[in-house]
C-alpha cells in the first residue's frame, strides 16, 4: 500500500508545486536530467549484475520486445495513413510501447505473487523494458525528433545515453560473475529509488488538464494499446498460440498491462516528442491502469 500512496502522493505533490513560485520554470527538466544521469544508472548497477541469465529468461524478456514491436508497427502505420507528424508518431511509439514494469510493476507483482514473483518481474524489466529504452528507444527518440538524424548520430546518442553504458557495464559484471559489496549495493539501491518520486513530481509539475487539448484522442489511442492491446497480444501469443501456462505466464501478461513507462515518457519529453501528450500518458495512465490491471489479474487466474 505504501508504494501506491507514494505514486499518487508524488503526482499530486507535483501538481501542487505548480503554484509555488520559488521553483524555477525548468525544475522538471532538472529533475529529468538527474533521473537520466544518476538514478537510472544506479538502478542498472543494482539489479543487473544479480540477474540469472539462462534460457528460462527468454519468455519474460520477450514480453517487452513484443509489446514495443507491436507499438512501433501500429503507430508507424497509423502515422503514415493519417499523416501524423514525426513527433506525434514517435511519442506514441515510445510512451505506449513500454510499460512501467518496475516502479509500478514491482510493487504490484510483489503484492499479487509475493517475493518470488519479483524474479520474473525483474527479467521483464531489466533485459526487456530497460534495455529497449536504452537502445531502440533512444534511436526512436532521435529519429523522430526535430530534423533528420543520421545513423551515426543515432548511435552516438545511444552510446552517450548514461543508462546505456552503465547497462553494458552491469552486463559485463554479470557475465564475469563480479558483484558489488553490500555497501555499494545499498548506495545504488538508494539512488535508484529516487526515480519514482522525482519522475512523478516532474510529471505533476507539467500536468495540466486542458479540455480543448488536441491530445485527448491520441491519449485514448496510446492508453488503449498499452493497457488493453499489449497484454492481449501477449495473452494471444503465449496462451493461445504457444499453449503456455503457469505463474510466469500470468506475471508476463499482468506486466504487459502496466501503465506507460515513466522513463520512456521523460525521454520522449526530453527529445521534444509532444511533451504534453507524454506527460498525459503518465498522469492519466497510472490511475486508469489500476482498473484494467484488476481485469487482467482476474482473467489470468485460470491459466
Amino acid at each position: 500500500m505504501s508504494s501506491f500512496i507514494l505514486l499518487f502522493g508524488c503526482l499530486v505533490l507535483g501538481v501542487l508545486l505548480q503554484r509555488v513560485r520559488n521553483f524555477p520554470m525548468n525544475t522538471p527538466l532538472v529533475l529529468n536530467q538527474f533521473i537520466i544521469y544518476i538514478s537510472l544508472p544506479a538502478l542498472a548497477l543494482y539489479f543487473i549484475p544479480e540477474v540469472k541469465l539462462d534460457r528460462t529468461v527468454l519468455l519474460p524478456v520477450g514480453v517487452a520486445w513484443i509489446c514495443f514491436a507491436g507499438s512501433a508497427l501500429l503507430f508507424w502505420s497509423m502515422g503514415k495513413v493519417f499523416g501524423w507528424s514525426k513527433k506525434l508518431t514517435g511519442c506514441l511509439i515510445l510512451t505506449a510501447g513500454l510499460g512501467n514494469t518496475s516502479f509500478i510493476g514491482f510493487p504490484v507483482i510483489e503484492a499479487l505473487y509475493g517475493p518470488e514473483g519479483l524474479k520474473t518481474a525483474i527479467l521483464i524489466d531489466q533485459p526487456g523494458s530497460f534495455f529497449i529504452l536504452s537502445t531502440v528507444g533512444i534511436a526512436v527518440a532521435a529519429a523522430f525528433s526535430k530534423g533528420t538524424a543520421s545513423v551515426s548520430a543515432i548511435f552516438r546518442k545511444i552510446a552517450t545515453f548514461p543508462p546505456f553504458f552503465t547497462f553494458v557495464l552491469a552486463i559485463l559484471l554479470n557475465l564475469f560473475n563480479l558483484h558489488f559489496n553490500a555497501d555499494m549495493k545499498d548506495v545504488f539501491q538508494r539512488l535508484g529509488s529516487t526515480v519514482t518520486p522525482l519522475a512523478l513530481v516532474s510529471v505533476g509539475m507539467q500536468l495540466r488538464i486542458e479540455r480543448r487539448s488536441k491530445h485527448w484522442k491520441f491519449l485514448a489511442l496510446g492508453l488503449t494499446y498499452q493497457l488493453l492491446l499489449a497484454p492481449l497480444l501477449i495473452y494471444t501469443l503465449y496462451v493461445g498460440v504457444l499453449g503456455l501456462s503457469g505463474e510466469i505466464i500470468q506475471i508476463s501478461i499482468v506486466e504487459a498491462a502496466m501503465a506507460p513507462m515513466i522513463t520512456a515518457c521523460i525521454v520522449a519529453a526530453t527529445y521534444g516528442l509532444k511533451p504534453k501528450l507524454a506527460n498525459m500518458m503518465i498522469g492519466f495512465g497510472i490511475p486508469i491502469s489500476f482498473i484494467t490491471l484488476a481485469f487482467w489479474y482476474w482473467l489470468v487466474q485460470g491459466i
